[in-house]
């Protein structure tokens, strides 16, 4: 084609094009044309003062390294990398707030209009059209607005779909250098990264729209999800586990709502294996930032689950993503606009995912005020979930009090008491909530046990302090007859402060146990186990209460089963339980689990005992197995 001979250039002549003061973008994340900065750097003696903006920006970012301090000034978006981390530190370098949506809108309502942008594409096709590859993102914006816009086009570069492609006549100018695209990679999956995988993919449903960043977190949870089905993905990046799961079938975007069929993006970070699979693969199709980040947008998919990271947390709910305290680290990217439009999605989940400490464990990201300098990136109207390794806290519709007990439970153990004690001298909770929140160590790693009872999905876990509003709808939901069988008596109340003392159990004595019904946000107790331990007998008494309409359905079963294998693996070398003789339900699922009636004194009441020393944790597990 003349048209593309014309263009290319053996060098490009810079100062046709640029002058002092100009300001420049240069291409995003695993597409920076390092061909045209080099060439920038070298041919362009006697300009100086050129503002560089750009967001994430992978590889060495030459311009920002201290002998250019006269000839650039760098204006980030985004702080990635040692580099420009560092001009930022030092005062050479410049960051700007902003979401990842809404930068494009400062390019083209010329808030900071460009002189020149420099960017990356594939080899033009035979009807001259390049594409801008693994990133659209604010790439296609920048281009659309600058004056100039200068090219480098590189044969590694894959031609992507949807709305990524240029005409070579938009260019001024052009280069063919080719570039080996940077290859990101994903260190190994920690034991941390891991259980939190573990608690997200708890949260995503078969049919779930998602949306994932790159890092150890997002990669744990893509292991977690080669068991669902149907997923669909729109997500402003996509990384080697999307595209596993897709090779896998498991993101197939059949249940989509929003470009149904089709996984959707704006960028691209990881393997030269995950570059090629995208190379004319009409399946996955790329948007500007602005299309893919805008709220409205997002919020069109149904089912939505967007993860998104933060370095700090308090106990209100404030999430800190792109500073430690005065020191700027990051940027907000695309975090409040995924947090947006999910949370209008239905049936949407927005998570916010991090790990429960820093510096080796010895700092908390959950803490009961924000550090010194920080400052907030999502507010505490916006959280709705945090997962931790330590646990999943929903917030959605939670007082402060309630946030901060959800999210004490999930911060790191050697943490929660100090945590408590802090925020208790602000009145946050009340005088009388005195137990922290404790573990049953026996669950494992994961605290909490997805269960299917009468083909409905369920969840076990540890009962704890945040439970307390729930414990006391609870309660009230109770006819008269099934509060006489359990307590023996009428209660007439179940006060805040009762309430909170039932569900304030210290895991590693005592044992209470819940299976909870969770739709979204909302939380809904089911079944309550509770065990007693007796020290000086080496025993416990078991004890439970379910719900009205799921009474006969085997929950009690269930957290019987799981209070036995505890009790064993703790010792014990007895668990009993008294039961009122006319309560035979209740004295049927004792007998039907190993327990045997004995004597006892008491007029109008059953003792049911069952004998841990002729058993082995493997035999109760495998009666737990039969009996499910």
């Amino acid at each position: 084609m003349q048209l593309v001979k014309s263009l290319i250039k053996n060098e490009i002549d810079w100062p046709q094009f640029l002058k002092s003061g100009d300001r420049i973008f240069i291409g995003s994340n695993a597409a920076v044309p390092n061909a045209l900065v080099d060439s920038l750097i070298a041919n362009t003696a006697g300009i100086d003062d050129i503002e560089v903006t750009h967001i994430v920006t992978i590889g060495d970012n030459k311009w920002a390294f201290p002998q250019y301090k006269d000839k650039f000034k760098v204006n980030t978006f985004f702080i990635h990398g040692d580099t420009v981390r560092q001009a930022v530190d030092e005062g050479r370098a410049d960051y700007t707030p902003c979401f990842l949506s809404e930068i494009s809108g400062l390019f083209a309502n010329d808030v900071m209009p460009l002189d020149v942008a420099i960017i990356m594409v594939s080899p033009p096709d035979s009807l001259g059209y390049c594409s801008l590859g693994v990133a659209v993102d604010v790439v296609m914006s920048a281009a659309r607005n600058a004056k100039y816009v200068i090219a480098q086009i590189n044969p590694d570069m894959p031609r992507t779909c949807g709305h990524s492609f240029l005409h070579i006549s938009e260019f001024t100018a052009c280069i063919e250098a080719q570039q080996f695209l940077p290859e990101v990679d994903v260190a190994s999956v920690s034991k941390i990264s891991d259980r939190i995988g573990q608690y997200v993919s708890l949260l995503i449903d078969d049919c779930s729209t998602i949306q994932l960043g790159i890092g150890k977190i997002p990669e744990a949870v893509t292991r977690y999800l080669h068991g669902h089905k149907n997923l669909g993905v729109h997500s402003e990046m996509i990384s080697d586990g999307v595209m596993e799961l897709m090779q896998k079938g498991v993101i197939n975007n059949r249940k989509k709502t929003f470009h149904p069929g089709k996984t959707v993006a704006s960028f691209a970070l990881g393997s030269a294996k995950l570059y090629q699979f995208l190379h004319n693969n009409p399946h996955v199709e790329f948007f500007p930032s602005s299309y893919i980040n805008k709220p409205t947008n997002i919020s069109k998919n149904d089912n939505m689950v967007s993860v998104n990271s933060a370095l700090q947390i308090d106990l209100s709910g404030q999430v800190v993503a792109d500073s430690i305290g005065y020191d700027f680290y990051s940027g907000i990217g695309g975090q409040v606009d995924f947090i947006d439009g999910t949370s209008k999605s239905l049936n949407g989940k927005p998570i916010i995912a991090l790990p429960s400490t820093a510096k080796n464990g010895e700092v908390s990201r959950i803490v009961a005020h924000l550090g010194e300098g920080a400052g907030v990136v999502t507010s505490r109207g916006n959280v709705q979930y945090v997962v931790t390794e330590f646990g999943i806290a929903y917030l959605k519709g939670k007082s402060i009090r309630e946030r901060s007990l959800e999210l004490i439970r999930v911060a790191h153990p050697k943490f929660r008491e100090q945590l408590l004690k802090e925020i208790r001298q602000y009145y946050w909770v009340p005088n009388y909530q005195k137990q922290f929140p404790t573990d049953v160590v026996e669950f494992g790693d994961v605290q909490i046990k997805p269960i299917r009872i009468d083909s409905k999905k369920f969840y076990l876990r540890p009962l704890n302090p945040s439970d307390e509003r729930r414990l006391q709808e609870f309660f009230y939901s109770h006819t008269k007859e099934t509060i006489r069988m359990r307590y023996n008596y009428i209660p007439q109340s179940m006060t805040r402060e009762k309430s909170c003392d039932l569900v304030s159990v210290d895991q590693t004595k005592d044992v209470a146990l819940t299976i909870v019904q969770q739709e979204g946000a909302k939380t809904r107790i089911e079944a309550v186990g509770r065990y007693y331990l007796y020290e000086q007998a080496n025993a416990c008494e078991v004890a439970f209460v379910t719900r009205e309409n799921n009474q006969g359905k085997g929950m009690a079963k269930r957290l019987l089963l799981e209070m036995v294998k505890i009790a064993k693996i703790r010792g014990l070398v007895k668990v009993f339980a008294m039961v009122k003789s006319n309560n035979k339900p209740m004295i049927a699922v004792f007998e039907n689990n190993g327990f045997k009636r004995t004597i006892n004194p008491e007029p109008g009441e059953i003792e049911l005992v069952r004998d841990l020393t002729k058993e082995t944790l493997e035999s109760i597990n495998e009666k737990s197995v039969l009996k499910k």
